[in-house]
């Protein structure tokens, strides 16, 4: 039987599985829960993965669609992440949990690298001691991430209560996200090129509607990529057009929403329909802004944004103790802006 006094988290296994328990649940873990294959693979061995109430132990067990595993999650141990005293603008704060606005160019979690300077360091002082414990070890709550160069919104769990409400809902898709990005192009379903790239489709009110699978780069580690039918996890982003700029169009500013929460997933998909975000290094291509278009300056400003695009700017959830609805929202930053309106700026010119 499981062992309840543990932390429980359930992992239904996915359409297609690969062919053993190990690589299946590396695939349909929630990223959230911070659990690595290797991690996985030692839970397996000491008999704290169940299956039915059983206990499974052999990595290369056969799995089937459907499954439904109990993953039990061990006391979480210390970690060596200094607290370290960096402004946080807060926007909610209770017992439970915390919402912050992280700044473009804060990491979110210590990794090689970046040991330092992160928002859980900030966060290891701010709280002053009080934490949840996820995927072994002391630390903030981490339910989502955005990437170290994207800004905006996160919500933080402080209590172990939290921390599993608010994986659930991420593991449900049910958490209210919306992004706002500056992208090469703008999308639109009368263009007869997105509607033949796989994957793209075009909704009501002229929705793109972007659906592949995501898995990391076959040869660049640190890259996703699009897959189709079986590798990678599957990945659905919607973007609608807000604001076009240039004549013939050469930038836009997109709204996206995520069905899913995949690692890169917006930037990725965005590139996959042929709009990479502008000041995306990695996935923004070598399309560039027309100065025929739009002017010298607004070529400048495009070409020399320092980041990729992308805000995190609006977050709804259910409070996982209150049951409170909560939304937040947050304006864009000021380099966003600044590009923006030098867009409009030789738009209107």
């Amino acid at each position: 039987m499981v062992n309840t006094s543990l932390p429980v988290l359930h992992v239904t296994i996915g359409e297609a599985p690969p062919d053993r328990l190990d690589k299946a649940l590396a695939r349909d873990v929630p990223e959230e829960a911070s659990l690595s294959r290797s991690r996985l693979m030692k839970m397996i061995a000491e008999g704290l993965v169940f299956l039915d109430g059983e206990p499974v132990t052999d990595p290369k067990a056969r799995v089937a669609e459907g499954q439904v595993y109990a993953l039990l999650l061990e006391p979480a141990a210390d970690v060596d992440t200094l607290p370290e005293d960096i402004p946080l603008e807060v926007l909610w704060e209770d017992d439970d949990l915390i919402v912050v606005n992280k700044p473009a160019g804060m990491v979110v979690h210590p990794a090689p690298g970046s040991w330092s300077g992160t928002l859980v360091n900030a966060l290891l002082h701010h709280f002053g001691g009080k934490l949840s414990g996820v995927g072994g070890e002391k630390r903030p709550g981490i339910v989502h991430r955005i990437d170290k160069e994207t800004s905006g919104l996160l919500v933080v769990a402080k209590s172990d209560r939290a921390h599993h409400g608010l994986a659930a809902q991420f593991e449900a898709h049910s958490v209210h996200r919306r992004y706002l990005a500056v992208v090469n192009g703008a999308p639109d379903a009368a263009d007869p090129r997105l509607r033949g790239i796989k994957g793209a489709t075009f909704e009501a009110s002229n929705i793109l509607r972007i659906a592949t699978n995501l898995a990391r780069h076959r040869t660049d580690r640190q890259r996703q990529a699009v897959f189709f039918e079986g590798t990678g996890r599957h990945a659905v982003t919607r973007a609608r057009t807000l604001e076009v700029f240039g004549t013939p169009p050469v930038a836009a500013l997109v709204e996206c929403w995520l069905e899913t929460g995949r690692t890169h997933q917006i930037r990725v998909h965005m590139a996959h329909a042929g709009h990479g975000l502008i000041g995306d290094p990695t996935y923004g291509g070598k399309r560039k802004v027309s100065e025929k278009a739009v002017g010298a300056a607004a070529v400048a400003a495009a070409e020399g944004f320092p980041r990729q695009a992308l805000h995190a700017a609006t977050l709804g959830f259910e409070h996982p103790v209150t049951g409170e609805m909560l939304e937040f929202s947050s304006p864009l930053p000021e380099d966003m802006e600044a590009l923006i309106t030098a867009l409009r700026g030789a738009a209107a010119g």
